[in-house]
């Protein structure tokens, strides 16, 4: 579940947040309406109920732990579920997330579901697993070794029981992997960190020690004998793909009296084919079990072939489809206020005051759902040479541009780092979001506005939906971001495969 009992936490901290998404989740629609909310400090039977109904407390005598754990904002969780309980109707199911009965009915009824069933390895914040879910699959267990990254998956996937988004060592998880993975998988997916492309005098560099993680990819495929399986990675993992494959092939599965194996093939795909605003190239690795591949007639170059047969329908759009329609920001100029949500540089949680599907990306990414809410979206702190690094330069220059060479704090390494600074094309795919926006952002300058991007920016240049809220501090929100699958992507490839299961 989403919350554990105030008397149970193991996590204090990242129970404090998810009690202040809440706050902010209800204080936000309430300034949007103009409602003011009163002031509660003792906790009515339908308040403790609802606290019940959410997990938070087990019984009244819970109240006095949780304002001690909560400290000041005690009252005002209070007020925020007096107002919430008394306005139902403006919040719909926008709250849901966070309520541990309403969650395992979401889950009871997933369950019972026929939809296609998916494993996600190194599910990181969900990029896979929301564009699978997108196209009708269900999740049915997902796994990563960020705790940041879990907290993230957990909130924005409901329907997936919270101890099924397991942060452990996959090497655990395949040694146990029957106790966590029963149903018959359609699918596994995932990307498993690969760091060794290059070593010398190596006939399989694949093999490398610290390519150990792929190696339990592989076995966990063969534990769980999936019909279909996606493995994506970076382009620099096709120096070993041919050896990738060799693995794949080498996969033999007895079960029930039959042998199953795999044909593999492998594509390096554009995400701006599949319509998203930006240009960021993936390796992704397509196998298919024997037996579908005679029943339904698919191999890995079929649906290659088909997935390639989408750009067409899927035109690309440009770094300006994701930037518009969400309100202008002003950097911080005082260090350590980037946490700080203010009017003018942003917030983790406000209010939206735009249309959620005011262009063509914006309603595909938000599947034609208008969103109250504009969710990490704050402006990063930025020092005065910097500031003035970003006024000068026009779209497309970088660090070696002639604007900036009196100030360029980094000039003498300009053949290192000449996109150090880097101002985005505004009507162009956006470059590719990585997580090293974490460090500074100074790769990813906001084309029209003084400022980089923000880590909402950034999830719709990567087609997260507006309200796919990141947990955990702001800069591992950039992290988390870089490090995701491209939503539509994933969509586009789950349609595809979805049509064989």
């Amino acid at each position: 579940m989403i919350f554990e009992c105030v008397k149970h936490i193991t996590n204090k901290e990242e129970f404090i947040e998810k009690i202040l998404i809440y706050i902010r989740l209800v204080e936000v629609l309430a300034e949007r309406e103009k409602i003011s909310i009163p002031h509660i400090n003792i906790p009515s039977d339908e308040i403790i109920d609802e606290m019940k109904d959410m997990g938070i407390i087990s019984d009244d005598g819970d109240c006095r732990l949780l304002k001690k754990t909560i400290a000041v904002n005690y009252n005002r969780f209070l007020s925020a579920l007096s107002f919430y309980l008394s306005h139902k109707q403006l919040y719909g199911k926008q709250l849901d997330k966070l309520n541990n009965k309403k969650r395992k009915l979401l889950q009871e009824k997933e369950a019972k579901s026929d939809k296609p069933k998916i494993v996600d390895f190194f599910a990181g914040a969900g990029g896979l697993s929301c564009g699978f879910t997108q196209a009708g699959y269900r999740v049915c267990f997902a796994n990563d070794f960020e705790d940041v990254c879990i907290r993230t998956y957990r909130y924005n996937h409901p329907e997936l029981p919270s101890e099924l988004v397991l942060k452990e060592d996959v090497r655990k998880i395949v040694s146990n992997i029957c106790y966590y993975i029963k149903d018959d998988i359609d699918i596994v997916v995932g990307g498993p960190p690969c760091q060794s492309f290059s070593s010398a005098n190596q006939r399989r560099i694949i093999d490398d020690p610290r390519n150990e993680l792929y190696k339990f990819y592989i076995e966990a495929i063969k534990k769980i004998c999936p019909k279909f399986v996606l493995m994506e990675n970076v382009r620099g993992m096709l120096s070993v793909a041919n050896q990738v494959v060799e693995d794949y092939k080498a996969i033999k599965i007895e079960r029930d009296g039959r042998v199953y194996t795999y044909d593999v093939s492998y594509r390096l795909l554009n995400s701006m084919n599949f319509g998203v605003a930006q240009s960021r190239e993936r390796l992704i690795y397509l196998a298919v079990r024997n037996d579908i591949s005679i029943s339904k007639h698919v191999t890995p170059e079929v649906l290659f072939k088909e997935i390639e047969d989408c750009y067409i329908k899927h035109p690309p759009y440009c770094l300006y489809d994701a930037l518009d329609f969400i309100k202008p920001l002003d950097a911080p100029r005082i260090k350590g206020m980037t946490e700080t949500d203010d009017d003018k540089t942003g917030m983790k949680i406000g209010i939206n005051m735009y249309d959620s599907c005011g262009n063509k990306y914006l309603s595909i990414i938000n599947q034609g759902r208008q969103i109250p809410y504009v969710f990490n979206h704050k402006a990063r702190y930025c020092s005065d040479v910097n500031y003035e690094i970003f006024k000068r330069l026009d779209q497309g220059e970088d660090s070696t541009s002639p604007k900036i060479a009196d100030i360029m704090p980094y000039s003498r390494r300009n053949g290192i780092f000449k996109d150090k600074y880097y101002k985005l094309y505004a009507d162009k795919p956006c470059r590719t979001i990585t997580a090293h926006l974490k460090m500074d952002c100074l790769s990813h300058i906001h084309p029209y506005q003084v400022r980089s991007i923000t880590p909402r920016e950034a999830a719709r240049v990567q087609s997260f939906p507006d309200d796919y809220l990141f947990l955990g501090a702001y800069l591992k929100t950039y992290m988390q971001i870089g490090n995701a699958v491209p939503v539509l992507m994933a969509k586009i490839i789950a349609n595809v495969i979805k049509k064989y299961i």
